[in-house]
Protein backbone atom coordinates (compact mmCIF):
# COMPACT_ATOMS: atom_id res chain seq x y z
CA UNK A 1 0.00 0.00 0.00
CA UNK A 2 1.16 3.38 -0.81
CA UNK A 3 1.44 6.39 1.39
CA UNK A 4 -1.27 7.86 0.23
CA UNK A 5 -3.26 4.30 0.64
CA UNK A 6 -1.89 4.40 3.82
CA UNK A 7 -3.22 7.51 5.08
CA UNK A 8 -6.61 7.59 3.62
CA UNK A 9 -7.54 4.32 4.97
CA UNK A 10 -6.53 5.36 8.46
CA UNK A 11 -8.39 8.64 8.49
CA UNK A 12 -11.26 5.96 7.54
CA UNK A 13 -10.69 4.04 11.02
CA UNK A 14 -10.25 7.57 13.08
CA UNK A 15 -13.52 9.47 11.83
CA UNK A 16 -15.14 6.12 12.99
CA UNK A 17 -13.62 6.46 16.13
CA UNK A 18 -14.12 10.10 16.65
CA UNK A 19 -17.22 10.16 15.38
CA UNK A 20 -19.26 7.13 14.83
CA UNK A 21 -19.38 7.68 11.31
CA UNK A 22 -18.30 4.38 9.31
CA UNK A 23 -17.20 4.06 5.75
CA UNK A 24 -16.61 7.98 5.05
CA UNK A 25 -13.12 8.12 2.19
CA UNK A 26 -11.78 11.64 2.61
CA UNK A 27 -9.55 12.50 -0.86
CA UNK A 28 -5.85 12.60 -0.34
CA UNK A 29 -3.65 15.05 -2.54
CA UNK A 30 -0.39 15.62 -2.63
CA UNK A 31 0.38 19.13 -1.46
CA UNK A 32 0.38 21.98 -3.81
CA UNK A 33 0.13 25.05 -1.36
CA UNK A 34 2.88 26.82 -0.22
CA UNK A 35 2.00 25.52 3.47
CA UNK A 36 4.38 23.22 4.94
CA UNK A 37 3.45 19.45 4.58
CA UNK A 38 3.37 16.68 1.89
CA UNK A 39 -0.57 15.15 1.25
CA UNK A 40 -3.47 18.03 1.91
CA UNK A 41 -6.81 16.28 3.15
CA UNK A 42 -9.76 17.90 2.22
CA UNK A 43 -12.04 18.06 5.58
CA UNK A 44 -15.26 19.63 3.83
CA UNK A 45 -17.45 16.26 3.18
CA UNK A 46 -17.29 15.55 6.96
CA UNK A 47 -18.49 18.92 8.28
CA UNK A 48 -22.32 18.34 7.90
CA UNK A 49 -22.18 14.62 9.35
CA UNK A 50 -19.79 15.62 12.51
CA UNK A 51 -21.37 18.69 13.36
CA UNK A 52 -18.63 20.35 13.64
CA UNK A 53 -16.24 23.31 11.62
CA UNK A 54 -13.70 22.25 9.74
CA UNK A 55 -10.91 24.00 11.51
CA UNK A 56 -12.59 21.84 14.58
CA UNK A 57 -12.30 18.73 12.39
CA UNK A 58 -9.08 19.55 11.04
CA UNK A 59 -7.12 19.65 14.55
CA UNK A 60 -9.09 16.67 15.78
CA UNK A 61 -8.02 14.70 13.21
CA UNK A 62 -4.57 15.80 13.08
CA UNK A 63 -3.80 15.20 16.60
CA UNK A 64 -5.06 11.79 16.00
CA UNK A 65 -3.54 11.06 12.91
CA UNK A 66 0.04 12.19 14.32
CA UNK A 67 -0.59 10.40 17.55
CA UNK A 68 -1.93 6.98 15.30
CA UNK A 69 0.42 6.85 11.92
CA UNK A 70 4.19 6.97 13.05
CA UNK A 71 5.55 8.00 9.79
CA UNK A 72 3.60 11.32 10.54
CA UNK A 73 5.98 14.23 11.91
CA UNK A 74 3.70 16.86 12.18
CA UNK A 75 0.27 18.88 10.47
CA UNK A 76 -1.64 22.36 10.03
CA UNK A 77 -4.84 22.91 9.33
CA UNK A 78 -5.51 26.36 7.13
CA UNK A 79 -9.31 26.94 5.71
CA UNK A 80 -10.96 23.47 5.91
CA UNK A 81 -7.48 21.72 4.68
CA UNK A 82 -5.30 18.92 6.73
CA UNK A 83 -1.75 19.27 5.80
CA UNK A 84 0.30 16.59 6.83
CA UNK A 85 3.99 16.70 6.81
CA UNK A 86 5.54 12.99 6.36
CA UNK A 87 9.11 12.19 8.05
CA UNK A 88 11.84 12.34 5.55
CA UNK A 89 12.73 8.88 6.17
CA UNK A 90 9.84 7.30 5.11
CA UNK A 91 10.28 8.25 1.39
CA UNK A 92 13.79 6.73 1.46
CA UNK A 93 12.26 3.45 2.58
CA UNK A 94 9.60 3.86 -0.11
CA UNK A 95 11.58 3.89 -3.11
CA UNK A 96 13.34 0.77 -1.65
CA UNK A 97 9.81 -1.09 -1.21
CA UNK A 98 8.44 0.41 -4.65
CA UNK A 99 12.02 -1.11 -5.94
CA UNK A 100 11.46 -4.57 -4.12
CA UNK A 101 7.72 -5.00 -5.24
CA UNK A 102 8.16 -3.53 -8.66
CA UNK A 103 7.08 -7.12 -10.55
CA UNK A 104 4.89 -8.77 -8.25
CA UNK A 105 0.83 -9.01 -9.71
CA UNK A 106 -1.63 -10.06 -7.04
CA UNK A 107 -3.16 -12.84 -9.28
CA UNK A 108 -7.37 -11.83 -9.81
CA UNK A 109 -8.08 -15.79 -10.74
CA UNK A 110 -10.49 -14.55 -13.01
CA UNK A 111 -10.57 -14.71 -16.41
CA UNK A 112 -11.32 -11.97 -19.57
CA UNK A 113 -11.55 -12.12 -22.73
CA UNK A 114 -11.32 -8.97 -24.87
CA UNK A 115 -12.61 -8.64 -28.17
CA UNK A 116 -10.99 -6.13 -30.87
CA UNK A 117 -9.89 -5.08 -34.57
CA UNK A 118 -12.85 -7.82 -35.96
CA UNK A 119 -12.98 -6.80 -39.65
CA UNK A 120 -14.90 -7.18 -42.42
CA UNK A 121 -12.95 -8.96 -45.47
CA UNK A 122 -14.09 -6.41 -47.90
CA UNK A 123 -11.48 -3.79 -47.30
CA UNK A 124 -8.10 -2.75 -45.65
CA UNK A 125 -7.45 -1.49 -41.98
CA UNK A 126 -8.37 2.07 -41.98
CA UNK A 127 -7.77 4.61 -39.68
CA UNK A 128 -10.76 3.90 -37.17
CA UNK A 129 -9.16 -0.09 -36.66
CA UNK A 130 -6.13 1.49 -35.71
CA UNK A 131 -8.09 3.41 -32.92
CA UNK A 132 -9.86 -0.23 -32.35
CA UNK A 133 -6.88 -2.26 -32.61
CA UNK A 134 -4.39 -0.28 -29.84
CA UNK A 135 -7.66 0.50 -27.55
CA UNK A 136 -8.59 -3.28 -27.55
CA UNK A 137 -4.68 -4.63 -27.55
CA UNK A 138 -3.79 -1.89 -24.52
CA UNK A 139 -6.73 -2.90 -22.89
CA UNK A 140 -5.70 -6.46 -22.59
CA UNK A 141 -2.45 -5.49 -21.48
CA UNK A 142 -3.66 -3.40 -18.94
CA UNK A 143 -5.92 -6.23 -17.16
CA UNK A 144 -2.90 -8.73 -17.53
CA UNK A 145 -0.94 -6.16 -15.91
CA UNK A 146 -3.26 -5.87 -13.26
CA UNK A 147 -3.48 -10.09 -12.21
CA UNK A 148 -6.00 -10.89 -14.76
CA UNK A 149 -5.83 -13.55 -17.05
CA UNK A 150 -6.71 -12.82 -20.81
CA UNK A 151 -7.68 -14.05 -24.02
CA UNK A 152 -7.10 -12.07 -26.94
CA UNK A 153 -9.59 -12.36 -29.46
CA UNK A 154 -11.53 -11.35 -32.90
CA UNK A 155 -14.41 -12.40 -34.83
CA UNK A 156 -13.51 -11.62 -38.64
CA UNK A 157 -16.92 -10.79 -40.55
CA UNK A 158 -15.88 -12.83 -43.20
CA UNK A 159 -19.63 -13.86 -44.92
CA UNK A 160 -22.21 -11.38 -45.81
CA UNK A 161 -23.60 -8.89 -48.65
CA UNK A 162 -20.01 -6.64 -48.13
CA UNK A 163 -17.71 -9.46 -49.33
CA UNK A 164 -20.44 -10.46 -51.90
CA UNK A 165 -20.31 -6.69 -52.93
CA UNK A 166 -16.44 -7.49 -54.02
CA UNK A 167 -16.39 -10.75 -55.33
CA UNK A 168 -19.22 -9.79 -57.33
CA UNK A 169 -17.19 -6.49 -58.98
CA UNK A 170 -13.93 -8.67 -58.75
CA UNK A 171 -15.96 -11.50 -60.87
CA UNK A 172 -17.25 -8.31 -63.56
CA UNK A 173 -13.76 -6.47 -63.61
CA UNK A 174 -10.91 -8.35 -62.31
CA UNK A 175 -9.85 -10.27 -65.43
CA UNK A 176 -7.98 -12.35 -63.00
CA UNK A 177 -5.71 -10.23 -61.01
CA UNK A 178 -4.02 -11.21 -58.25
CA UNK A 179 -2.01 -9.64 -55.49
CA UNK A 180 1.06 -11.23 -56.92
CA UNK A 181 0.05 -10.13 -60.73
CA UNK A 182 -0.56 -6.44 -59.65
CA UNK A 183 1.73 -5.92 -56.37
CA UNK A 184 -0.88 -5.23 -54.07
CA UNK A 185 -1.34 -6.32 -51.00
CA UNK A 186 -4.54 -8.24 -50.71
CA UNK A 187 -6.88 -6.29 -48.23
CA UNK A 188 -5.76 -3.75 -50.65
CA UNK A 189 -6.80 -4.93 -53.98
CA UNK A 190 -10.48 -6.44 -52.32
CA UNK A 191 -11.27 -3.37 -51.24
CA UNK A 192 -10.39 -1.52 -54.68
CA UNK A 193 -13.38 -3.99 -55.90
CA UNK A 194 -15.90 -2.84 -53.04
CA UNK A 195 -15.16 0.47 -54.28
CA UNK A 196 -15.84 -0.31 -57.74
CA UNK A 197 -19.13 -2.41 -56.56
CA UNK A 198 -20.29 1.28 -55.03
CA UNK A 199 -19.73 3.11 -58.10
CA UNK A 200 -21.44 0.51 -60.35
CA UNK A 201 -24.51 0.51 -58.08
CA UNK A 202 -24.74 4.28 -57.84
CA UNK A 203 -25.01 4.76 -61.46
CA UNK A 204 -27.63 2.03 -62.07
CA UNK A 205 -29.85 3.85 -59.24
CA UNK A 206 -29.01 7.12 -60.88
CA UNK A 207 -30.35 5.70 -64.22
CA UNK A 208 -33.47 4.07 -62.52
CA UNK A 209 -34.29 7.45 -61.42
CA UNK A 210 -33.63 9.36 -64.55
CA UNK A 211 -35.84 6.72 -66.11
CA UNK A 212 -39.30 7.53 -63.56
CA UNK A 213 -38.55 5.09 -60.55
CA UNK A 214 -38.58 6.52 -57.33
CA UNK A 215 -34.97 6.05 -55.57
CA UNK A 216 -35.95 3.88 -52.65
CA UNK A 217 -36.81 1.17 -55.17
CA UNK A 218 -34.36 1.89 -57.40
CA UNK A 219 -31.69 0.89 -54.57
CA UNK A 220 -33.32 -2.23 -53.84
CA UNK A 221 -33.75 -3.36 -57.27
CA UNK A 222 -31.03 -2.41 -58.81
CA UNK A 223 -29.48 -5.39 -60.53
CA UNK A 224 -25.78 -5.43 -58.81
CA UNK A 225 -27.44 -5.42 -55.37
CA UNK A 226 -29.76 -8.33 -56.82
CA UNK A 227 -26.89 -9.86 -57.84
CA UNK A 228 -25.12 -9.40 -54.71
CA UNK A 229 -27.84 -11.00 -52.68
CA UNK A 230 -28.16 -14.07 -55.17
CA UNK A 231 -24.55 -14.39 -54.57
CA UNK A 232 -25.34 -14.45 -50.86
CA UNK A 233 -27.82 -17.25 -50.83
CA UNK A 234 -25.67 -19.35 -52.92
CA UNK A 235 -23.12 -18.84 -50.41
CA UNK A 236 -25.17 -20.27 -47.59
CA UNK A 237 -26.42 -22.95 -49.82
CA UNK A 238 -22.84 -23.98 -50.16
CA UNK A 239 -22.66 -23.46 -54.16
CA UNK A 240 -18.98 -24.63 -55.07
CA UNK A 241 -18.12 -22.05 -57.20
CA UNK A 242 -19.22 -19.19 -54.80
CA UNK A 243 -17.38 -20.57 -51.90
CA UNK A 244 -14.10 -20.87 -53.67
CA UNK A 245 -14.31 -17.80 -54.90
CA UNK A 246 -14.77 -16.47 -51.41
CA UNK A 247 -11.73 -18.45 -49.83
CA UNK A 248 -9.68 -17.17 -52.46
CA UNK A 249 -10.57 -13.72 -51.50
CA UNK A 250 -10.52 -13.84 -48.06
CA UNK A 251 -7.50 -15.54 -48.31
CA UNK A 252 -5.83 -12.73 -49.73
CA UNK A 253 -7.43 -10.36 -47.22
CA UNK A 254 -5.94 -12.48 -44.51
CA UNK A 255 -2.43 -12.19 -45.54
CA UNK A 256 -2.79 -8.26 -46.16
CA UNK A 257 -4.54 -8.16 -42.53
CA UNK A 258 -1.38 -9.85 -41.02
CA UNK A 259 1.37 -7.11 -42.09
CA UNK A 260 -0.29 -4.46 -40.86
CA UNK A 261 -1.23 -6.32 -37.71
CA UNK A 262 2.68 -7.38 -37.47
CA UNK A 263 4.08 -3.43 -37.84
CA UNK A 264 1.18 -2.54 -35.37
CA UNK A 265 2.37 -4.48 -33.02
CA UNK A 266 -0.79 -6.50 -31.71
CA UNK A 267 -2.35 -10.05 -31.75
CA UNK A 268 -4.48 -12.39 -30.74
CA UNK A 269 -4.72 -15.62 -29.18
CA UNK A 270 -8.03 -17.07 -30.54
CA UNK A 271 -9.83 -16.23 -34.00
CA UNK A 272 -13.27 -16.90 -35.15
CA UNK A 273 -15.50 -16.26 -38.60
CA UNK A 274 -18.91 -15.47 -38.94
CA UNK A 275 -18.95 -18.32 -41.54
CA UNK A 276 -18.54 -20.54 -38.01
CA UNK A 277 -20.94 -19.54 -36.24
CA UNK A 278 -23.61 -18.16 -37.77
CA UNK A 279 -25.63 -21.20 -38.39
CA UNK A 280 -24.98 -22.10 -34.31
CA UNK A 281 -27.00 -18.27 -34.11
CA UNK A 282 -29.78 -20.14 -36.00
CA UNK A 283 -29.90 -22.69 -33.92
CA UNK A 284 -30.54 -20.69 -31.17
CA UNK A 285 -33.27 -18.57 -32.75
CA UNK A 286 -35.19 -22.21 -33.13
CA UNK A 287 -35.22 -22.67 -29.44
CA UNK A 288 -35.52 -19.31 -28.90
CA UNK A 289 -39.00 -20.08 -30.94
CA UNK A 290 -39.85 -23.26 -29.61
CA UNK A 291 -39.67 -21.65 -25.80
CA UNK A 292 -41.89 -18.65 -27.30
CA UNK A 293 -39.11 -16.01 -26.49
CA UNK A 294 -39.06 -15.32 -30.17
CA UNK A 295 -41.72 -14.81 -32.15
CA UNK A 296 -42.53 -15.48 -36.31
CA UNK A 297 -44.16 -13.10 -38.70
CA UNK A 298 -46.26 -13.58 -41.38
CA UNK A 299 -43.69 -13.32 -43.82
CA UNK A 300 -41.33 -16.12 -42.17
CA UNK A 301 -39.06 -13.97 -40.46
CA UNK A 302 -38.00 -14.24 -36.56
CA UNK A 303 -38.35 -10.98 -34.41
CA UNK A 304 -37.76 -10.86 -30.77
CA UNK A 305 -39.80 -7.81 -28.77
CA UNK A 306 -37.97 -5.92 -26.76
CA UNK A 307 -40.61 -3.22 -25.88
CA UNK A 308 -40.67 -4.15 -22.43
CA UNK A 309 -36.93 -3.21 -22.67
CA UNK A 310 -37.71 0.29 -23.48
CA UNK A 311 -36.54 -1.01 -26.95
CA UNK A 312 -38.03 -2.16 -29.80
CA UNK A 313 -38.71 -5.46 -31.52
CA UNK A 314 -34.98 -6.69 -33.67
CA UNK A 315 -35.80 -8.95 -36.62
CA UNK A 316 -33.34 -11.91 -35.91
CA UNK A 317 -33.65 -14.12 -39.43
CA UNK A 318 -34.86 -12.52 -42.51
CA UNK A 319 -38.40 -14.16 -44.41
CA UNK A 320 -35.62 -16.37 -47.08
CA UNK A 321 -33.64 -17.55 -43.47
CA UNK A 322 -30.85 -15.26 -43.66
CA UNK A 323 -29.14 -14.43 -40.99
CA UNK A 324 -28.32 -10.90 -40.28
CA UNK A 325 -25.48 -9.81 -37.68
CA UNK A 326 -26.90 -10.00 -34.66
CA UNK A 327 -27.65 -13.68 -35.30
CA UNK A 328 -24.04 -14.15 -35.31
CA UNK A 329 -22.94 -12.32 -32.44
CA UNK A 330 -25.59 -14.42 -30.22
CA UNK A 331 -23.81 -17.41 -31.54
CA UNK A 332 -20.74 -16.05 -31.50
CA UNK A 333 -20.90 -15.24 -27.63
CA UNK A 334 -22.56 -18.58 -26.91
CA UNK A 335 -20.03 -20.39 -28.35
CA UNK A 336 -17.47 -18.01 -26.77
CA UNK A 337 -18.33 -19.40 -22.93
CA UNK A 338 -18.73 -22.63 -24.34
CA UNK A 339 -15.18 -22.86 -25.22
CA UNK A 340 -13.40 -20.83 -22.39
CA UNK A 341 -14.04 -20.65 -18.99
CA UNK A 342 -14.22 -16.81 -18.89
CA UNK A 343 -15.55 -14.45 -16.18
CA UNK A 344 -16.06 -11.59 -18.36
CA UNK A 345 -16.12 -10.41 -22.23
CA UNK A 346 -15.29 -7.14 -23.29
CA UNK A 347 -16.54 -6.01 -26.73
CA UNK A 348 -13.99 -3.38 -28.25
CA UNK A 349 -16.41 -1.51 -30.85
CA UNK A 350 -17.20 1.94 -31.20
CA UNK A 351 -19.64 3.98 -30.33
CA UNK A 352 -22.38 3.76 -33.34
CA UNK A 353 -22.95 0.34 -32.52
CA UNK A 354 -24.48 0.81 -28.66
CA UNK A 355 -27.48 0.23 -29.81
CA UNK A 356 -26.52 -3.03 -31.42
CA UNK A 357 -25.13 -4.26 -28.22
CA UNK A 358 -27.72 -2.90 -25.76
CA UNK A 359 -30.13 -5.37 -28.07
CA UNK A 360 -27.60 -7.97 -28.25
CA UNK A 361 -27.39 -8.48 -23.97
CA UNK A 362 -31.01 -8.21 -24.02
CA UNK A 363 -31.57 -10.95 -25.81
CA UNK A 364 -28.77 -13.35 -24.74
CA UNK A 365 -30.98 -12.71 -21.39
CA UNK A 366 -34.27 -13.56 -22.31
CA UNK A 367 -32.66 -16.09 -23.53
CA UNK A 368 -31.56 -17.64 -20.06
CA UNK A 369 -27.86 -17.29 -20.46
CA UNK A 370 -27.20 -15.68 -17.03
CA UNK A 371 -23.55 -14.78 -18.21
CA UNK A 372 -25.07 -11.74 -20.46
CA UNK A 373 -24.77 -9.71 -17.35
CA UNK A 374 -20.79 -9.93 -17.21
CA UNK A 375 -20.66 -9.03 -20.56
CA UNK A 376 -19.66 -5.25 -21.73
CA UNK A 377 -19.23 -3.24 -24.75
CA UNK A 378 -16.41 -0.85 -24.55
CA UNK A 379 -17.74 2.04 -26.25
CA UNK A 380 -15.15 4.41 -28.08
CA UNK A 381 -15.66 7.87 -30.28
CA UNK A 382 -14.70 8.13 -33.34
CA UNK A 383 -11.74 9.28 -35.19
CA UNK A 384 -11.63 12.09 -37.33
CA UNK A 385 -8.66 13.95 -39.25
CA UNK A 386 -8.28 17.87 -39.86
CA UNK A 387 -10.07 17.17 -43.27
CA UNK A 388 -13.43 15.47 -41.71
CA UNK A 389 -15.06 12.16 -41.69
CA UNK A 390 -13.87 8.98 -43.90
CA UNK A 391 -16.41 7.05 -45.72
CA UNK A 392 -14.68 3.51 -47.11
CA UNK A 393 -17.29 3.39 -49.50
CA UNK A 394 -16.43 5.83 -51.34
CA UNK A 395 -12.60 5.21 -50.65
CA UNK A 396 -12.01 8.20 -48.75
CA UNK A 397 -10.74 5.81 -46.03
CA UNK A 398 -7.67 7.04 -44.31
CA UNK A 399 -5.51 3.08 -45.00
CA UNK A 400 -3.75 2.24 -41.84
CA UNK A 401 -0.52 1.28 -43.37
CA UNK A 402 -0.21 4.40 -45.20
CA UNK A 403 -0.50 6.47 -42.33
CA UNK A 404 1.62 3.80 -39.93
CA UNK A 405 4.80 4.25 -43.26
CA UNK A 406 3.54 8.17 -43.11
CA UNK A 407 4.35 7.87 -39.03
CA UNK A 408 7.39 6.57 -39.60
CA UNK A 409 8.55 8.63 -42.43
CA UNK A 410 7.84 11.72 -40.46
CA UNK A 411 9.77 10.13 -37.76
CA UNK A 412 12.85 9.77 -39.40
CA UNK A 413 12.56 13.43 -41.06
CA UNK A 414 12.50 14.83 -37.18
CA UNK A 415 14.63 13.03 -35.90
CA UNK A 416 17.24 14.04 -38.89
CA UNK A 417 16.76 17.88 -38.48
CA UNK A 418 17.18 17.39 -34.91
CA UNK A 419 20.11 15.28 -35.05
CA UNK A 420 19.46 13.11 -32.34
CA UNK A 421 20.88 9.78 -33.68
CA UNK A 422 24.43 10.26 -35.75
CA UNK A 423 25.99 7.77 -33.55
CA UNK A 424 24.24 4.91 -34.13
CA UNK A 425 24.25 2.74 -36.70
CA UNK A 426 21.89 2.64 -39.66
CA UNK A 427 20.12 -0.35 -38.24
CA UNK A 428 19.77 1.40 -35.25
CA UNK A 429 18.01 3.99 -36.87
CA UNK A 430 15.95 2.18 -38.85
CA UNK A 431 14.62 0.66 -35.47
CA UNK A 432 14.46 4.20 -33.43
CA UNK A 433 12.45 5.65 -36.66
CA UNK A 434 9.66 2.81 -36.45
CA UNK A 435 9.93 3.11 -32.56
CA UNK A 436 9.42 6.71 -32.54
CA UNK A 437 6.68 6.98 -35.18
CA UNK A 438 4.39 4.04 -34.12
CA UNK A 439 5.12 5.16 -30.23
CA UNK A 440 4.03 8.48 -31.86
CA UNK A 441 0.82 7.27 -32.95
CA UNK A 442 -0.32 5.09 -30.62
CA UNK A 443 0.03 7.77 -27.71
CA UNK A 444 -1.69 10.04 -29.21
CA UNK A 445 -4.64 7.93 -29.83
CA UNK A 446 -4.43 6.50 -26.30
CA UNK A 447 -4.18 8.97 -24.64
CA UNK A 448 -8.17 10.42 -25.16
CA UNK A 449 -10.48 8.72 -23.05
CA UNK A 450 -12.04 6.50 -25.06
CA UNK A 451 -15.36 7.76 -25.08
CA UNK A 452 -14.60 10.57 -26.99
CA UNK A 453 -14.44 10.96 -30.27
CA UNK A 454 -11.03 12.53 -31.49
CA UNK A 455 -9.24 14.13 -34.11
CA UNK A 456 -5.85 12.64 -34.90
CA UNK A 457 -2.93 15.19 -36.16
CA UNK A 458 -0.36 12.93 -37.72
CA UNK A 459 2.36 16.20 -37.37
CA UNK A 460 1.25 17.28 -33.69
CA UNK A 461 1.71 13.84 -32.47
CA UNK A 462 4.95 13.64 -33.26
CA UNK A 463 6.13 16.30 -31.41
CA UNK A 464 9.83 15.51 -28.86
CA UNK A 465 7.63 18.35 -26.55
CA UNK A 466 5.09 18.19 -24.75
CA UNK A 467 1.98 15.24 -24.32
CA UNK A 468 3.28 12.74 -26.62
CA UNK A 469 4.69 9.90 -27.20
CA UNK A 470 8.60 10.84 -28.26
CA UNK A 471 9.04 12.77 -25.72
CA UNK A 472 8.41 9.92 -23.19
CA UNK A 473 10.47 7.95 -25.14
CA UNK A 474 12.95 10.60 -25.10
CA UNK A 475 12.85 11.05 -21.35
CA UNK A 476 13.51 6.91 -21.04
CA UNK A 477 16.41 7.20 -23.53
CA UNK A 478 17.73 9.77 -21.07
CA UNK A 479 17.58 8.20 -18.13
CA UNK A 480 19.51 5.04 -20.18
CA UNK A 481 21.87 6.95 -21.20
CA UNK A 482 22.91 8.49 -17.64
CA UNK A 483 22.57 5.38 -16.25
CA UNK A 484 25.21 3.58 -18.53
CA UNK A 485 27.53 6.49 -17.90
CA UNK A 486 27.13 5.83 -14.32
CA UNK A 487 27.76 2.13 -14.61
CA UNK A 488 25.18 2.11 -11.72
CA UNK A 489 24.39 -1.65 -10.21
CA UNK A 490 21.10 -1.57 -7.68
CA UNK A 491 22.48 -1.13 -4.36
CA UNK A 492 20.40 -2.57 -1.46
CA UNK A 493 21.48 -0.30 1.29
CA UNK A 494 21.25 3.36 0.79
CA UNK A 495 22.51 4.92 4.11
CA UNK A 496 20.92 7.90 5.84
CA UNK A 497 20.24 9.75 2.85
CA UNK A 498 16.86 12.10 3.22
CA UNK A 499 15.17 12.97 0.09
CA UNK A 500 14.71 16.59 -1.14
CA UNK A 501 11.15 17.95 -2.51
CA UNK A 502 12.14 16.81 -6.16
CA UNK A 503 12.55 13.42 -5.51
CA UNK A 504 9.95 13.02 -2.54
CA UNK A 505 7.38 14.04 -5.45
CA UNK A 506 8.85 11.78 -7.85
CA UNK A 507 8.88 9.18 -5.37
CA UNK A 508 4.74 10.21 -4.35
CA UNK A 509 3.86 9.50 -8.20
CA UNK A 510 5.85 6.22 -8.20
CA UNK A 511 4.07 4.46 -5.56
CA UNK A 512 0.93 5.22 -7.34
CA UNK A 513 2.04 3.27 -10.53
CA UNK A 514 0.06 0.19 -9.40
CA UNK A 515 -3.19 2.25 -8.48
CA UNK A 516 -3.58 3.89 -11.93
CA UNK A 517 -3.09 0.43 -13.38
CA UNK A 518 -6.32 -0.50 -11.38
CA UNK A 519 -8.07 1.76 -11.59
CA UNK A 520 -7.50 1.75 -15.79
CA UNK A 521 -7.89 -1.81 -15.49
CA UNK A 522 -11.57 -1.21 -13.57
CA UNK A 523 -12.66 1.78 -16.14
CA UNK A 524 -11.25 0.09 -19.58
CA UNK A 525 -9.54 3.11 -19.91
CA UNK A 526 -5.43 3.39 -21.38
CA UNK A 527 -5.86 6.93 -20.86
CA UNK A 528 -5.43 6.82 -17.32
CA UNK A 529 -1.81 5.31 -17.86
CA UNK A 530 -1.02 7.45 -20.73
CA UNK A 531 -1.47 10.49 -18.61
CA UNK A 532 0.09 8.60 -15.56
CA UNK A 533 3.34 8.23 -17.59
CA UNK A 534 3.38 11.60 -18.71
CA UNK A 535 3.06 13.48 -15.44
CA UNK A 536 5.53 10.89 -13.81
CA UNK A 537 8.18 11.71 -16.76
CA UNK A 538 7.45 15.65 -16.08
CA UNK A 539 8.48 15.25 -12.49
CA UNK A 540 11.49 13.41 -13.77
CA UNK A 541 12.65 15.97 -15.95
CA UNK A 542 12.34 18.52 -13.37
CA UNK A 543 14.00 16.56 -10.41
CA UNK A 544 16.85 15.96 -13.26
CA UNK A 545 17.10 19.02 -13.75
CA UNK A 546 17.28 20.96 -10.35
CA UNK A 547 19.63 17.53 -8.75
CA UNK A 548 22.98 16.85 -9.79
CA UNK A 549 23.83 13.12 -10.29
CA UNK A 550 26.75 12.10 -12.00
CA UNK A 551 28.77 15.04 -10.65
CA UNK A 552 27.65 14.42 -7.12
CA UNK A 553 29.97 14.67 -4.57
CA UNK A 554 27.70 12.91 -1.70
CA UNK A 555 27.81 9.63 -2.93
CA UNK A 556 24.65 8.56 -1.19
CA UNK A 557 22.75 10.99 -2.61
CA UNK A 558 24.34 9.96 -5.96
CA UNK A 559 23.00 6.18 -5.57
CA UNK A 560 19.85 7.12 -4.11
CA UNK A 561 19.20 9.36 -7.48
CA UNK A 562 20.36 7.12 -9.47
CA UNK A 563 18.01 4.50 -7.94
CA UNK A 564 15.64 6.75 -8.50
CA UNK A 565 16.06 6.89 -11.93
CA UNK A 566 16.34 3.40 -12.61
CA UNK A 567 13.06 2.99 -11.45
CA UNK A 568 11.63 5.91 -13.22
CA UNK A 569 12.82 4.34 -16.25
CA UNK A 570 11.72 0.58 -15.32
CA UNK A 571 8.47 2.27 -14.82
CA UNK A 572 8.19 4.42 -17.79
CA UNK A 573 9.08 1.33 -19.80
CA UNK A 574 6.53 -1.33 -18.22
CA UNK A 575 3.34 1.59 -18.25
CA UNK A 576 4.43 2.54 -22.63
CA UNK A 577 4.37 -1.46 -22.60
CA UNK A 578 0.67 -1.30 -21.42
CA UNK A 579 0.20 1.18 -24.09
CA UNK A 580 1.60 -1.09 -26.94
CA UNK A 581 4.48 1.28 -26.99
CA UNK A 582 8.14 0.28 -27.15
CA UNK A 583 11.33 2.13 -26.38
CA UNK A 584 14.77 2.39 -27.53
CA UNK A 585 17.98 3.34 -25.32
CA UNK A 586 19.25 6.11 -27.64
CA UNK A 587 17.86 9.00 -28.92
Amino acid sequence: MNIKQNIQSKITEIIAQLYGIEGVTLEVQKNKTEFEGDFTIVIFPLVKQAKKSPDVIGNELGEEVKNQIDFVENFNVVKGFLNLKIKDQLFAEQLSEISNDFDNVTPKNQTVMVEYSSPNTNKPLHLGHIRNNLLGFSVAEILKADGYNVIKSQIINDRGIHICKSMLAWEKFGNGETPESTGLKGDKLVGNYYVEFDKLYKSEIKAMVADGIDEETAKKQAPSIIEAQEMLLKWEQNDPEVRKLWEMMNGWVYAGFNQTYSRLGVNFDQVQYESNTYILGKDLIQKGLQDEILYKKEDGSVWCDLTDEGLDQKLLLRSDGTSVYMTQDLGTAVERFKDNDIQKLIYTVGNEQDYHFQVLFKILKKLGYEWADQLFHLSYGMVELPEGKMKSREGTVVDADDLVQEMYQTAKEKSQELGKLENLSDEEKERSYETVGLGALKYFILKVDPKKKMLFNPAESIDFNGNTGPFIQYTYARIQSLLAKADYSAKEDLGTYLPNENEKDLIILLSESKDVVSKAAESLSPALVANYVYELVKAYNSFYQNNPILNQDDEQAKQFRLQLSDLAGKTIKKSLSMLGINVVNRM
